[in-house]
């Protein structure tokens, strides 16, 4: 899918934050998310340390899709949307227990952040070309 000198930027910009959040689940932000770890998974140290360490490789792994593999920036697009759906319910969690981490310490702030994520799904599949493609797919 063809996108414009703007999308790529964005795309690339993504991909970057993406890489710097996954180094930062692995080395030091590594407590701060283990705070956004949806509270209703198991709450063994151990565990909430995997989920961290796992989705802090997924992010860089995004990250690096996002910016090296443009031939198939529709399907990672749309794969980073999807994520970042399936990481949504940890926000959630850090919001309705009330947990401080990254600057969120009020329920005000908290809520705030939510709104957010619909941001980044959005960025994810309109940088990609992923939103105009699964428009044009939908007309079908």
């Amino acid at each position: 899918m063809k996108t414009t000198l703007f999308q790529k930027i964005m795309r690339i910009v993504l991909g970057g934050m993406m890489v710097l959040a996954g180094i930062g689940h692995l080395t030091f932000q590594r407590e701060e998310f283990q705070a956004q770890v949806p509270r209703w998974l198991p709450s063994s140290p151990e565990f909430m340390d995997f989920v961290v360490v796992a989705s802090g490789v997924v992010e860089i792994a995004l990250g690096l899709a996002m910016i090296f593999l443009w031939k198939h920036q529709v399907k990672v697009g749309i794969v980073l949307a999807l994520f970042y759906v399936l990481i949504f319910p940890g926000n959630i969690s850090q919001y309705t227990n009330g947990i401080d981490a990254f600057g969120l310490d009020t329920d005000q702030k908290r809520l705030i952040r939510l709104f957010f994520q619909p941001v980044l799904i959005f960025w994810a599949l309109w940088s990609t070309g992923a939103l105009k493609h699964l428009m044009n797919k939908s007309k079908n």
